[in-house]
Order: C-alpha cells, then sequence, then structure tokens
C-alpha cells in the first residue's frame, strides 16, 4: 500500500465566548491507501472535529497552531492542505479527492432541491460528466446503498425520506465521485442491522476496488472491529491508543480504551450489569494539566498523572498507547 494522508501535530483552537479552547491537541497519524482507521471516543472527545479538519471544515473562529501538518498523497502529487486558502483551491478536497458522510443528513441536505438534482449537480462540479451519465451514476449508487425504485427517490426531496433512507442517500452522495479518502462521522447510526450491514459492505468493495482510503467515526466498537484496519482511541481532543484493531480491542492497554471495552453488554451474559466509564468527560474550558484522563482514570497514579503529559510508548510493532503505566517498549 502507498500513504494517502499524513497528519502531524494537528491543534485546533476554537474561539470562544469564555475564551479561546482547545478542542484537538497535538494529534498525529497516518492513512495507507485502501486502509480503514477507525477513530473511537465519547461524544466530546474531538472526532468530528478531527475528520472536518482534513477538509478544513471547522468554523470560521477555528485557530490551526502553525506546526500542524495535513498532506494528502495524491496521483498528482502532496496536498498541503492547510496551505489551502480560496474556495477554488478547497475545492480540490471538498467533495473531490475527499468527500464525508456527516452525522445528521437532514442538515446536509438543500431542503428546495431534489436530492437528485444535488448528486448531479456533484458529479458535474468533480468530473467530466454530462448530466445524463451523472444521473445514470447517482441512480446507480442509490440502489447500491440498499435504497429501494432508486429513480423515484433520485426525484424526491430530503423530506420526503425517512431518517435511514436520508442517510443512505448521503452515503450514495459520498461515494458517487470514488473519492481517494472517506470520512464516515457515524455514518450507520440511522440504519438498521440489515442496512448497516449492506453499507459496511459497500464500504468494503469500494476500498477494495479503488484503493480508498477511510477515516470512520464511530462509538460501535463491534463495528470497528469488522471494519477497520486499525484503530485510534481518542479523549478530549488527544490520541491516547492507537494500533491494529485486533492488538487494541484484544488487549486495550490504556485505562481509557479498557473502559470503554468494559462497558459494552456481554452477549455471554445479557443479565450482566453494564460498566460504565465513571465521571463524565471534562468541558474543554477545564481541560486537566497532565494526561487527560486522570481525573476518571481508576489507575491513576497521583503526581505523575497529573503533571506530565504521557507520551506514546510502544505495546507491540503494531500497537501504542499513552500511558504513564508504561515505558518505552516495557508494559508494567
Amino acid at each position: 500500500m502507498s500513504r494517502l494522508l499524513d497528519v502531524e501535530n494537528l491543534t485546533l483552537q476554537f474561539d470562544t465566548d469564555e475564551g479561546r479552547i482547545t478542542a484537538v491537541d497535538n494529534v498525529s497519524f497516518t492513512l495507507e491507501a485502501g486502509e480503514v482507521m477507525g477513530l473511537v471516543g465519547e461524544s466530546g472527545s474531538g472526532k468530528s472535529v478531527t475528520a472536518k479538519a482534513l477538509m478544513k471544515l471547522n468554523a470560521s473562529n477555528a485557530h490551526y497552531l502553525d506546526d500542524t501538518n495535513i498532506t494528502l498523497h495524491l496521483e498528482d502529487g502532496p496536498v498541503d492542505i492547510m496551505s489551502l486558502k480560496s474556495s477554488r483551491d478547497l475545492k480540490v478536497i471538498r467533495g473531490g479527492a475527499i468527500s464525508m458522510i456527516f452525522q445528521e443528513p437532514m442538515a446536509s441536505f438543500a431542503p428546495a432541491i431534489t436530492i437528485g438534482d444535488q448528486m448531479v449537480e456533484q458529479l458535474q462540479i468533480h468530473t467530466d460528466m454530462n448530466a445524463k451519465r451523472a444521473k445514470e451514476v447517482s441512480i446507480e449508487m442509490l440502489d447500491r446503498v440498499g435504497i429501494s425504485d432508486a429513480s423515484t427517490r433520485f426525484r424526491q426531496y430530503a423530506f420526503e425520506l425517512s431518517g435511514g433512507m436520508r442517510q443512505r442517500a448521503m452515503i450514495a452522495m459520498a461515494l458517487s465521485t470514488k473519492p481517494k479518502l472517506l470520512i464516515a462521522d457515524e455514518p450507520t447510526t440511522a440504519l438498521d442491522v440489515t442496512i448497516q450491514a449492506q453499507v459496511i459492505d459497500l464500504m468494503k468493495d469500494l476500498v477494495s476496488e479503488f484503493g480508498m482510503g477511510i477515516v470512520f467515526i464511530t462509538h460501535d466498537l463491534g463495528v470497528i472491529a469488522q471494519t477497520a484496519d486499525k484503530v485510534a482511541v481518542m479523549y478530549l481532543g488527544r490520541l491516547v491508543e492507537q494500533g491494529a484493531v485486533r492488538d487494541v480491542i484484544r488487549n486495550p492497554s490504556h485505562p481509557y480504551t479498557k473502559g470503554l471495552i468494559a462497558a459494552l453488554p456481554s452477549l455471554d451474559d445479557l443479565d450482566q450489569p453494564l460498566s460504565p466509564i465513571p465521571g463524565d468527560i471534562p468541558s474543554p474550558l477545564e481541560r486537566p494539566p497532565g494526561c487527560v484522563f486522570n481525573t476518571r482514570c481508576s489507575a491513576n497514579m497521583g503526581a505523575i498523572c497529573s503533571r506530565d503529559i504521557p507520551q506514546f510508548s510502544t505495546v507491540s510493532d503494531t500497537h501504542q498507547v499513552a500511558c504513564h503505566l508504561f515505558k518505552q517498549g516495557d508494559a508494567t
């Protein structure tokens, strides 16, 4: 596989009425062509903000620190995303080389334009298709994501579709341009189990067919286990663990990752009580010093956890964890 995406030292802050807050703090990861990376964590951990940064879609009050670098590697050469300023320059990544499936489909479709017209318009902007061919591709993609009578749905408006059908239409729209990188923000949340499996299979097919990379954001570790090649665990804007999905799920090494997995219901004992992580994720305005998880961590070691930010240590060749419980190359 060849390198598709490099994210280095991504730090993103927002100006608010209460002051400047840090939403993403020194996040780095890579993605290969044809690879699926799961990005998991609780609501408020910074997953969606991180994903939007890849397309520079965050609000105008967002500030990126100077050492933030995001590079997309295309056939024509690398694209320095942070250097893109004008709408014309950003068109290369927004809907072209990068597509995004947003979390809320009703807010993402124009209510006064049919689903089909929106799909055709984006294909004509980002490809050399004529209107007839763009319509054919759009209907075909609507059918591939499990929308029955796709030619009829093509002519309808977003408010005429159910929530699950709108979600599938958005997935079809994002995939129709065959992007090099697909950002999927909770893409299966509104779907029933059958359609969810169908959409996941479609994504896998497109990864295999076109060598597309996917950043898959979800709360569902079960979906990540069957979909992703690797996983990054995020908490309060920082990555705390990352690695091959089997390594991280079978051998979770950060207390937060262990807590997420322990909170899942057991299929072997449905009467077993759930084990939630105690407390709530802090506000970005009240980021704790040291390890950001120290206020909720059952393995808190005191001063070092509340004072020093842990750096990544190697658990194995394909597994890293940022925790003071670990020394470089040595689990304690």
